[in-house]
C-alpha cells in the first residue's frame, strides 16, 4: 500500500500491517473534521473500517470540533518555556516550577479550570493541549479492559521492577467483588532496544502472557491504538506523518539488519507513536519525560470508575491517587527512535495550519 503525504514523499506500507488500517481511519477522521469545520459535504467512510471504529472516529470528532471552537490563549512563550526546561528539571522541584513560570507566565487564563473540550494556545498561536473529554465511546473502552486482563502478568511482574517513584494506589471502589484490576506500570515498543528504557516489554518476545500471544495483546489495543492516532492526524498532521515514515524506516532496518522479532510486530502495531505506557491503579508524581521529542503531543486517555483525578499545569504530567479503579494510557514519540529511522523533527502545532 503507498500512501502518499503532504509532501512528494511516498510512505509505503505493507498491505499487512494494522497500521494501514488505521491510516484508513485517520483520512475519515480528517476529512471528516474538517467538512465539519468548513459545513463541507458528508464524509462517507471506508467500507475497511468497522462500524465500532466509524462510530469512535465520529465520536472524537465531535470532541475535537468543540475543542478546536473553544480555543483558550496563554501569555506563555511554549517554545521559550521549553528551551529554559533542563534535563535536571524533573518536575518533582515545585520551587524550581515556581520560578520556571516566573520566567515564562501563563498569564491568568493559566489558572481556569477547564472542564469541556477546549485548546490551549500560548502567546504565539501554538497549540499546548486538547483536551477532549468524553472522547471514546463505550466500545473502545470496553476493549481497553478487556486487553488490561491480557496483561495483568505483565502488570503484576512490573510491581516487582517498578523505581520507588511510582507506588500502589488503595483500591477504594473495585469494579466487583471478584475483578480487581491489577496495579503496574509497563512500556510497549516495538523498537525497544533502541531506547534503553527501563521495565520496557517487547511484545514480539512476549510468548505467552496469561495463554494471550504478542499478536493478541497488540490486536486487543488495535483500535484504541486506532483512535489515538486519529486524534494526532488532527492535532499535529506533521508530527503523524512523521510517525508513519518513522515505521516505514522501521521495517526497512528490520528487513536490512535482520531483525525479525521487530519485522514481526511491526505487523501488528496500530499506530504512529512508537511507544505505549500502560498505568493501572497507580500513582506517578508530575514530572517531565525528557526522552521526548518538545514539539510532539503525547496521547494521554484516562478511563475506570473512579473521582477525584486531577491534572496541572503545562507540560509536566502525572497519575494522582484516586478513589475506585484507573487505566491510564499514553501513547508517545521517543526521539531516539526517530533518530534512529532518520527522521527529522517537526515543529510546533498551531491552530490555524495549513493543509
Amino acid at each position: 500500500m503507498d500512501v502518499s503525504s503532504t509532501s512528494d514523499d511516498e510512505i509505503t506500507l505493507l498491505c499487512t500491517w494494522a497500521l494501514t488500517v488505521t491510516h484508513v481511519a485517520c483520512e475519515y477522521t480528517e476529512q471528516k473534521f474538517n467538512a465539519e469545520k468548513t459545513g463541507g459535504d458528508p464524509v462517507i467512510p471506508s467500507l475497511n473500517l468497522d462500524t465500532d471504529l466509524v462510530m469512535a472516529c465520529d465520536r472524537l470528532v465531535d470532541r475535537l470540533i468543540k475543542a478546536y471552537k473553544n480555543p483558550i490563549q496563554m501569555l506563555i512563550d511554549i517554545a521559550r518555556y521549553s528551551k529554559l526546561i533542563s534535563p535536571k528539571d524533573t518536575g518533582h522541584n515545585e520551587e524550581r516550577e515556581v520560578r520556571l513560570l516566573e520566567r515564562c507566565p501563563p498569564g491568568h487564563e493559566g489558572t481556569k479550570l477547564i472542564d469541556i473540550p477546549a485548546t490551549i494556545l500560548d502567546a504565539s498561536g501554538a497549540i499546548i493541549t486538547w483536551y477532549l473529554p468524553d472522547a471514546l465511546t463505550n466500545a473502545t473502552q470496553k476493549e481497553i479492559w478487556v486487553a488490561l486482563d491480557l496483561l495483568a502478568p505483565i502488570l503484576e511482574k512490573s510491581i516487582k521492577l517498578d523505581g520507588n517513584w511510582r507506588t500502589n494506589q488503595k483500591w477504594f471502589t473495585p469494579r466487583s467483588q471478584n475483578d480487581v484490576l491489577t496495579p503496574g506500570c509497563i512500556n510497549l515498543s516495538p523498537a525497544w532496544f533502541q531506547q534503553r528504557h527501563e521495565n520496557q516489554v517487547d511484545p514480539a518476545v512476549s510468548a505467552s502472557l496469561n495463554g494471550a500471544s504478542s499478536e493478541d495483546i497488540l490486536k486487543a489495543i488495535a483500535r484504541p491504538a486506532a483512535i489515538a492516532t486519529a486524534a494526532l492526524r488532527v492535532m499535529h498532521p506533521e508530527q503523524y506523518w512523521a510517525g508513519l515514515r518513522a515505521f516505514a524506516s522501521l521495517e526497512e532496518k528490520a528487513q536490512s539488519k535482520q531483525l525479525p522479532k521487530m519485522s514481526e510486530t511491526l505487523q501488528y502495531w496500530a499506530t504512529v507513536f512508537n511507544s505505549h505506557s500502560v498505568i493501572c491503579n497507580r500513582e506517578t508524581p508530575n514530572h517531565r519525560d525528557h526522552s521526548l521529542i518538545p514539539e510532539c503531543f503525547d496521547i494521554l486517555t484516562s478511563v475506570g470508575n473512579y473521582s477525584n483525578a486531577w491534572m496541572r499545569r503545562i507540560v509536566r504530567h502525572g497519575v494522582h491517587a484516586v478513589e475506585g479503579d484507573q487505566i491510564a494510557r499514553a501513547w508517545y514519540m521517543r526521539d531516539a527512535v526517530h533518530i534512529y529511522a532518520g527522521i527529522p523533527s517537526c515543529g510546533w502545532a498551531r491552530l490555524d495550519w495549513k493543509k
